[in-house]
């Protein structure tokens, strides 16, 4: 039996791995994940470890470049455009936004792009409001949601740690629902200004045993809008 749990309320996809995302009003999802998100990343070259990317724990700063894509309609196949942190743009590709990456990292890089997505673990990731309220009454001060990189915000009144089964949407997108996603230093890192905060990752370790955001997979391809209701079945 499917129950009503609450309201889409936040949509984002990054089109390039730790860096900003961008806000949408619609999504596509298909079996990889929504449409443009992660596909590109940076590697570390001398890494030869199952972890290469270069994330925001390598450079915090990395948080503040904003990657969209020219053609938001498109993401396969549009160029990107990367807004530094001083306001200055650049193409993904440029050999000056790899350089600079690297002058401030002292690690060489390498962009890759993938179409199933530059994931840790599983293509997406939900929170609800109920969540965000949870966090923000264990730290003590409000967080800015932008730090748990989540796909879709659900306005409602219930933990999304508590929902199990498949998660629909009102465009006919539905979703399995895993497990809470682990976090690590990523969430210290204040998405307005880069700077650290190790007590935001204590409170997570401390109140929610170190899992924020659930994960997910697809269960049904479809489109996710704004104001769509959510269900679980």
């Amino acid at each position: 039996m499917s129950r009503l749990v609450g309201h889409v309320v936040g949509i984002a996809r990054f089109p390039v791995k730790s860096m900003a995302g961008e806000e949408r009003a619609s999504a596509d999802i298909d079996w990889q994940g929504m449409e443009g998100d992660r596909q590109y990343a940076f590697v570390k070259r001398d890494d030869r470890t199952r972890f290469p990317w270069f994330t925001g724990r390598d450079l915090s700063m990395l948080v503040r470049y904003r990657a969209t894509f020219d053609d938001p309609d498109a993401p396969r196949t549009s160029t990107i455009c990367v807004v530094s942190p001083e306001g200055e743009r650049l193409d993904l590709r440029s050999d000056t936004l790899r350089e600079r990456l690297e002058a401030a990292s002292g690690r060489a890089l390498a962009l890759i792009q993938l179409g199933s997505g530059c994931y840790d673990a599983m293509p997406l990731s939900v929170v609800s409001t109920a969540s965000l309220q949870a966090l923000k009454a264990a730290h003590g001060v409000p967080l800015d949601p932008r730090r748990f990189r989540a796909n879709i915000v659900v306005e409602s009144q219930e933990r999304d740690e508590r929902w199990s089964g498949r998660l629909g949407f009102g465009e006919g997108a539905e979703l399995l629902l895993a497990a809470g996603a682990p976090r690590c230093a990523m969430v210290t890192i204040d998405p307005e200004t880069g700077e650290r905060d190790a007590g935001v990752l204590r409170t997570v370790a401390q109140a929610f045993g170190n899992a924020f955001t659930t994960y997910a997979s697809v269960a049904r391809p479809g489109g996710v809008r704004l104001g769509d209701p959510v269900w679980i079945d």
